[in-house]
Parts: structure tokens; C-alpha cells; sequence
């Protein structure tokens, strides 16, 4: 991958340089939906999951954290990193003012949700794929949703979720028979 195919890249540069708003909004377009799903599956709840996609374009908008075109890093790799950095913060804030005892606000939060994959998945398959998904554990479930929905490699995955890639492998396939398990609950047999 060369710096010059990251065309997202050379996007939010002109943003910044040129101060084009159209090239904001083009990147807000082509990755609200899918940093909405990315949040949810880290925070358990939609509203939660669609302030925090604002909260992450906000800070783009603001040019408060720069963006270098790179050889080994992609647009799209950095703004997931900020998505995922954003919800962490979210979560410890929640969690301080949760009362001693209560379980985690993950756990809180999905209580509230109203089935919010068929509002965004039109396909059935991939409704009752998110569902297994969201029934596995949230470590397996970003790694997953990274995998399968965003099509990123490996190396893109560890650099978002700040860990090795040795770790995302092993975490893609432990996460790969939790949801094989989770499928087959649903009632599908499909291949992983």
C-alpha cells in the first residue's frame, strides 16, 4: 500500500489545508454508518454509539489531532483508533459514576437497545450475523466487526486496538468459534 492510494488520507489533508468542507462531509458520509456499528458493538447502545461517531468527527473537524499520510496506515485505520479511544473514554467516565455493584455499563447499556441492526443492516443475513456478534464477548465482537464488516487486515486491527498482531489473531479465532457457537444457536451453519 502506497501513501498515495490513501485517497481518504488526501481527503482530510485538503480539509485541513483548504479548508473544504465538502471534504469533510464526504468522509462523514462514507463512514458514519459503519463507526456507528463499530461504537455500538463497544458501548451497547445506539444513541450512546451515534454521539460517539460525532464526538469522533468533531474532532476531525476541529484538526486538534493531525493525520500524516503513511506508508503503513491508512485514513481509515486512524479514524477507528480515535472511535475506539473516544468510547474507552466514554466508558471509564460512565463507569466512575455508576453506583458500587452495579455490573458494567456495557452490560447497563444493552438493556436499553431496540434492536438497532435491523435499522441499519437491510440484508437478513447480516442482521442475524450482528446478532451473534453482539452475544460474544466485546474484545472477540471489535475484532470481528473489524475483520468482516471493514475488511481490514490484521496489522490495521492491532494498530487501532493497541495490540500486537499476534494477539488479533488469536483473538479473531477464538472469536471466530465463539461466534460459530453463537450461529449455531441461532440455528445456521455457516462456515468461518
Amino acid at each position: 500500500m502506497s501513501a498515495g492510494s490513501d485517497q481518504d488520507g488526501q481527503l482530510y489533508i485538503r480539509y485541513l489545508k483548504e479548508e473544504d468542507d465538502d471534504a469533510l462531509g464526504i468522509l462523514y458520509e462514507k463512514y458514519r454508518e459503519s463507526l456507528i456499528l463499530f461504537l455500538y458493538g463497544i458501548v451497547g447502545n445506539m444513541e450512546d454509539a451515534e454521539e460517539l461517531m460525532m464526538d469522533t468527527f468533531a474532532v476531525l473537524a476541529s484538526g486538534t489531532v493531525r493525520y500524516q499520510l503513511r506508508k503503513d496506515a491508512l485514513f481509515k485505520t486512524w479514524l477507528y483508533a480515535i472511535a475506539q479511544n473516544k468510547a474507552r473514554m466514554f466508558l471509564r467516565k460512565a463507569r466512575k459514576y455508576l453506583p458500587a455493584g452495579d455490573e458494567g455499563v456495557a452490560e447497563q447499556l444493552k438493556d436499553e437497545k431496540a434492536g438497532p441492526e435491523e435499522l441499519l443492516l437491510k440484508n437478513e443475513r447480516y442482521a442475524s450475523l450482528y446478532r451473534a456478534l453482539d452475544s460474544i464477548p466485546a474484545e472477540y465482537r471489535q475484532v470481528l466487526y473489524l475483520m468482516f464488516f471493514e475488511e481490514l487486515k490484521s496489522e490495521q486491527i492491532a494498530r487501532i486496538l493497541k495490540k500486537t498482531t499476534k494477539q488479533v489473531y488469536n483473538l479473531s479465532a477464538r472469536g471466530k468459534t465463539a461466534l460459530k457457537g453463537a450461529l449455531e444457536r441461532m440455528g445456521y451453519t455457516w462456515d468461518l
